[in-house]
C-alpha cells in the first residue's frame, strides 16, 4: 500500500467520531453495540450491557473497528447472556404511574405507595407502617416522582456515609476518610476518582444494605487498585468473601432499578 494512503487511513481512523454502531451475529442473534472513547488512559476494552439492554464498549481512540470487534466477539456469550436476563427482568416492568397502589423499592424491600392530597402541607415522603406514604398539594405523577426522588437522596446520603464509616474498618489501605458524594447516573452504581473521591448513585438505596456495602467496599478497593486487576480482586474477596453472590443479586435488580 502506498505510505501516504496508509498514513491518511490513520490519520482518518484516528479522528473519526465516536459513538458508532458496530454489530455482530451470535447464536443467530445480531448483537448492535456503540463503540465510546475510554475515559481511562489504560489499554483495555471495557464492555458494558446496560439495564436498558443497549451495550456500549469503550476502546481507545487508536483502536480500529476490527480491534473492537474481536474484543467484542470474545465476550460474546457474556453480553448474549446479560443481555437476555435484562430482558427477562424487563418483561416483568410496566411504567409508573405514581398512584396509590404502586410497589417502590428501598434497602431491597418492596413497599406499598400511599398518595395523600395536602394543599396545606409541603411535600414529603414517610415510611410508615409499610408504606411509603407522598404528601403532596395537588396531584400530578411529576409532583409525586419529583417528592420520591428527593426522599430517596436524602436517605441515599445519610445511609451511604453511615455505610461508608461502618466498612472502612475493613479496609487497611484507606488511611483516611475518602471524601464521598451522590450524583445520579444511568448507569453505573458508584465510581472512584484518580485522587480517590466516591461518587455513589442515590438509586443504589433501593438495593439491599449489603449490595449497598459491596458496592462500596468496590470503590474503596480502586483506591489500592484503579483497575480490574488481579490485586484487585483479591482484596475484594478479603473484605468481602461471598462478593460475586451479592454482585449477582444486584445485578439482577439492576433493571427494576434503573428502569422501574
Amino acid at each position: 500500500m502506498n505510505v501516504a494512503i496508509r498514513f491518511a487511513r490513520q490519520v482518518a481512523e484516528k479522528h473519526k467520531p465516536y459513538g458508532d454502531k458496530l454489530s455482530f451475529y451470535y447464536a443467530d442473534e445480531l448483537i448492535e453495540f456503540e463503540r465510546v472513547t475510554a475515559k481511562s488512559p489504560q489499554r483495555k476494552i471495557k464492555i458494558k450491557v446496560l439495564p436498558d439492554c443497549s451495550v456500549k464498549v469503550a476502546a481507545p481512540v487508536d483502536s480500529s473497528d476490527d480491534d473492537v470487534l474481536r474484543a467484542a466477539k470474545k465476550r460474546a456469550r457474556w453480553i448474549y447472556q446479560q443481555l437476555r436476563e435484562f430482558r427477562k427482568q424487563l418483561t416483568h416492568i410496566t411504567p409508573r404511574r405514581y398512584v396509590s397502589g404502586e410497589s417502590h423499592y428501598y434497602l431491597g424491600k418492596q413497599y406499598v405507595l400511599k398518595v395523600l392530597i395536602k394543599p396545606d402541607q409541603t411535600a414529603g415522603v414517610k415510611l410508615l407502617r409499610g408504606q411509603l406514604e407522598v404528601n403532596v398539594r395537588q396531584y400530578t405523577p411529576e409532583r409525586v416522582k419529583a417528592a420520591m426522588e428527593a426522599w430517596y437522596k436524602l436517605k441515599a446520603k445519610d445511609l451511604f456515609h453511615k455505610r461508608l464509616d461502618a466498612v472502612l474498618e475493613q479496609t487497611l489501605w484507606v488511611d483516611k476518610r475518602p471524601p464521598l458524594r451522590t450524583l445520579t447516573m444511568q448507569t453505573q452504581w458508584g465510581s472512584c476518582s484518580p485522587n480517590g473521591r466516591i461518587t455513589l448513585n442515590p438509586l443504589l438505596v433501593k438495593a439491599p444494605r449489603e449490595c449497598i456495602d459491596y458496592v462500596i467496599l468496590h470503590e474503596l478497593c480502586h483506591i489500592a487498585e484503579h483497575n480490574h486487576s488481579e490485586r484487585f480482586y483479591r482484596l475484594m474477596g478479603q473484605v468481602m468473601p461471598d462478593w460475586q453472590r451479592v454482585k449477582n443479586q444486584l445485578d439482577q435488580m439492576a433493571g427494576r432499578i434503573f428502569n422501574g
